[in-house]
């Protein structure tokens, strides 16, 4: 098994953003994407700087996929995404049906992501019959779920989420937008002043969620590391970190050099994997 550096979540500044990948292409990290996911207003970066950053990566010899928006809206995110299908160089992560539909026109190959609902290995196979090289588990999956397809020895690799913050909703209305009362047409990009997102508590001040503009994410950071001898065992090609900060890089080089003890987040979870309630840490 092998580990993937999955996109940024969040909303950073262009030379945060730089830094991060420039670190990526220096570290031994073999797998890596990039591209904007959550939401399109956020244009700290255009294609063009994406574009820029996968070559700088590729040229450091890492594999590299341009992930694409969970929710495509408008005409001008319709546009956008045609330019990234048309790249002509790398690999596209798919994480709207509308983009599968696309690619498996256009007969490009791609990454179904974990944004797309894949719950059965006859959508599976579906999939690679239009082009999917990879497929990405959804996050509310389990490795029961995930044995029963591997039995089936698909022809595609298989990568699993395995430690970040998770993506569970995304929605049209952006919630930290409203948070500081400002509607989404004119939002000022604030997603920009919470790097790590907006976390969210319950009455009793117990964290609950995430919110990271129009993307609402768990409170707690999935934590697979001691899974993953299971992991391999079953069968899983890659072991996904969803970063969240500059040192995501050098813990997930700690991984590649077998260190499973690194700290990074006090709260965590597994709930999901062992097929319980997704907030939950079983120690099974």
């Amino acid at each position: 098994m092998k580990f993937s550096l999955g996109p940024l979540q969040y909303c950073w500044d262009k030379p945060a953003v730089e830094a991060f990948y420039q670190a990526a292409a220096k570290s031994q990290i073999p797998l890596i994407y990039l591209g904007e996911t959550v939401c399109s207003k956020r244009r700290k970066l255009r294609f063009g700087d994406y574009l820029a950053l996968a070559q700088l990566l590729r040229d450091a010899g890492k594999s590299v996929v341009l992930s694409t928006l969970a929710l495509v809206e408008s005409r001008s995110e319709l546009a956008e995404l045609k330019k990234q299908l048309d790249n002509g160089e790398f690999l596209i992560e798919a994480n709207d049906m509308g983009t599968v539909a696309l690619a498996n026109q256009l007969k490009l190959p791609f990454v179904c992501g974990p944004s797309i609902n894949n719950y059965n290995i006859t959508s599976l196979q579906k999939m690679a019959s239009w082009g999917m090289q990879r497929f990405v588990m959804p996050v509310d999956l389990s490795k029961q779920w995930l044995a029963t397809i591997i039995e089936q020895q698909p022809q595609f690799e298989i990568e699993v989420l395995g430690y970040g913050y998770l993506p569970l909703a995304h929605s049209a209305r952006c919630f930290t937008a409203r948070h500081h009362g400002l509607n989404k047409d004119n939002c000022e990009t604030i997603c920009a002043n919470h790097p790590h997102g907006l976390l969210s508590q319950t009455l009793e001040h117990q964290p609950l969620l995430r919110l990271n503009g129009i993307q609402t994410q768990s409170a707690a950071c999935m934590d697979l590391r001691d899974e993953i001898p299971q992991m391999e065992q079953l069968g899983v090609d890659w072991f996904r970190v969803s970063p969240d900060s500059l040192e995501s890089v050098a813990f997930t080089e700690a991984l590649i050099d077998g260190e499973r003890s690194v700290s990074k987040h006090q709260l965590t979870c597994n709930g999901y994997w062992h097929d319980t309630a997704g907030m939950t840490l079983s120690h099974n």
